[in-house]
């Protein structure tokens, strides 16, 4: 989606229809389908370690697939398309400053029974801002996100109630911005900006709650989307049932059932014995010669995937996802020519083509295409002058920089690469351990669960690691907040910073520095027009910096897949992902 905001949308920006016809990528299948839930009118899928039910404290995909059932804001991406929608807004002025957002309610009700107000909305932004278990207060307060009015004290410190929301009545809300964001309504779609019920949890100042935030965020969420929440078992399974009283689209399914399930065999055989009827096929067990689908005009591939393990011909969809998944390292425990070693013998082609099946595009900047400052043929002019050699292995170049550092094959570097449980960035760690083979550097293997990676990387305690990201709207500041040096520093993980756990600021490098010049520029230019160009070429130089510095090396962009047994009638999904869809419009036959 551009980055300027159209002069229709300075208006009104009309709802959504909630009701709106639905495409299909399924007909019916003859037969049973067992369930795991307590009806074969259940939606059944798998899904990764959830770790929060909080809106402002969840902050991975997993969990947020949960919440999008539960919670809903003023904005969404329908079906993880690109283009934002209104949703518990009925329509919005926005000012000829484009500073104040006027936003008129549509008419919701809780899941608890209480009607949505616009009182709801500020008690929910104020606990973005200031709660303590709040991980995205700046997408709320900084200049780079949505820049809400707001009042510091002595220290810099929030002060209490002064953001700049309001509530004019019960169904009008004001938000405030100090200067204009091209993006705001995009980044309002954004789960920390949910509704909830004003004072449900007591902690901001002026609430006593009436739960606290530890079974809020577990097993009493309240939100007033088509699902209601029914229960949780941590590491086993999530189940939401249909809100009968939805102000949308009443959910044609009872309700929703995720297996939790990290380890690649289990989701196989989970799947292949029919006790999920939506999923995605882990890479060892995926055979691209089986899928037989045409691209539509959103580039989206969608047809038939068979016949699968068990006999089925699934129905399929694959979408080149505005994600990210990479190598990183933190500073203080990795020294640069080691990190540059290692970047010098990776292979994006041959391992996006050997190991992940294909399934995906080489990722040589952080950022993909469909969200790169100036545009893909931008990008594709950048990624010219990647300086560690492309679709090929420098062992050469590599030991020579190694030896320069010290380290031999003798006495090498001994390093440890975590991913979370995922047989295929097993493999992809194998692969580039047997690459330094006798170069400088060893490397020794380690998987551990979603919910502990992430522990353990705002705790500092990742040397070299894996993960991915993905956008949550399609802009390039999105990603980019991240890898402010300042804002990687993982002793104030995860409440007083939240960028990738890099400790980048700890480098003292030419490249950090340049990265944190460049931030301070995309801060200075928040202009929706006038300082686009600024904040794009800010943003080219901080990739350029994460190159100079090797501080996380990029591997491939996801080409996002989802199949279905033939029973199961669902809309494809967009480049923002499957994980923003919501299943109200969902058919089980």
């Amino acid at each position: 989606m551009a980055n300027e905001i159209d002069k229709s949308r300075r208006t009104f920006l009309k709802a959504a229809g909630a009701g709106a016809a639905m495409a299909t990528v399924a007909g019916c299948i003859s037969g049973d389908n067992p369930n795991e839930g307590d009806s074969e009118n259940v939606l059944n899928t798998i899904n990764s370690t959830v770790t929060s039910l909080d809106p402002i404290q969840s902050t991975d995909t997993a969990s947020g697939e949960v919440i999008k059932q539960i919670y809903e804001g003023l904005t969404y991406f329908e079906n993880g398309e690109t283009t934002v929608e209104n949703l518990l807004a009925e329509e919005v002025d926005i000012s000829d400053d484009l500073l104040t957002y006027t936003f008129t309610l549509k008419e919701a009700t809780y899941h608890n029974g209480s009607e949505l107000t616009a009182d709801d909305f500020v008690f929910a932004f104020r606990r973005l801002a200031e709660s303590e278990y709040s991980e995205r207060a700046n997408f709320l307060l900084e200049g780079t996100m949505l820049n809400v009015e707001h009042e510091t004290d002595g220290d810099e410190e929030l002060v209490a109630d002064s953001i700049g929301v309001e509530a004019v009545d019960d169904r009008t809300l004001e938000i405030r911005l100090e200067t204009p964001n091209p993006n705001a309504l995009e980044l309002l779609a954004y789960d920390s900006f949910a509704a909830i019920p004003e004072g449900i949890v007591g902690d901001i100042e002026g609430y006593d709650g009436e739960y606290d935030q530890g079974d809020f965020s577990t097993s009493e969420p309240v939100g007033t989307g088509p699902f209601q929440f029914e229960t949780w078992e941590s590491n086993a399974e999530v189940e939401v049932s249909r809100f009968d009283d939805y102000h949308g689209s009443v959910a044609n399914i009872e309700g929703v059932h995720w297996k939790i399930l990290e380890e690649d065999n289990a989701r196989f055989t989970y799947a292949t014995n029919k006790n999920a009827d939506l999923f995605r096929i882990p890479t060892p067990e995926y055979d691209p010669n089986l899928v037989d689908a045409e691209t539509d005009d959103q580039g989206r591939d969608i047809g038939t995937y068979g016949p699968f393990e068990n006999g089925e011909e699934l129905n399929y969809v694959g979408v080149p996802q505005l994600s990210t998944y990479y190598f990183a390292f933190n500073a203080t425990a990795v020294p640069r020519p080691v990190r540059q070693a290692i970047a010098y013998v990776l292979n994006r082609e041959e391992l996006v083509q050997e190991i992940f099946a294909g399934r995906g595009e080489e990722a040589y900047t952080f950022t993909p295409p469909g969200a790169f400052p100036g545009g893909a043929e931008r990008r594709e002019e950048f990624i010219q002058d990647y300086p560690y050699g492309m679709n090929e292995s420098q062992r050469d170049t590599a030991e020579e920089l190694l030896a320069d550092a010290g380290y031999t094959e003798g006495d090498p570097f001994e390093v440890t690469l975590t991913t979370y449980e995922s047989e295929v960035f097993q493999k992809a760690g194998r692969t580039l351990r047997d690459k330094l083979a006798g170069l400088g550097v060893s490397i020794q293997l380690t998987q551990t669960p979603f919910s502990t990676l992430q522990e353990r990387g705002e705790n500092g305690q990742l040397d070299f690691f894996s993960l991915g990201w993905t956008w949550s709207w399609p802009a390039a500041d999105y990603g980019m907040f991240g890898f402010e040096p300042e804002n990687t520093d993982t002793s104030r993980m995860p409440t007083e910073t939240n960028g990738y756990y890099l400790d980048w600021h700890a480098e003292d490098s030419d490249a950090s520095r340049k990265a944190q010049e460049a931030w301070e520029q995309v801060e200075a230019n928040p202009e929706p027009e006038e300082g686009q160009e600024a904040r794009n070429e800010a943003y080219i130089e901080m990739e350029e910096a994460i190159w100079d510095d090797a501080i996380m090396l990029p591997l491939y962009h996801d080409t996002r897949e989802q199949f279905a047994y033939d029973h199961v009638d669902i809309e494809p999904f967009g480049a923002m992902g499957d994980y923003q869809q919501r299943y109200n419009s969902v058919t089980l036959e």
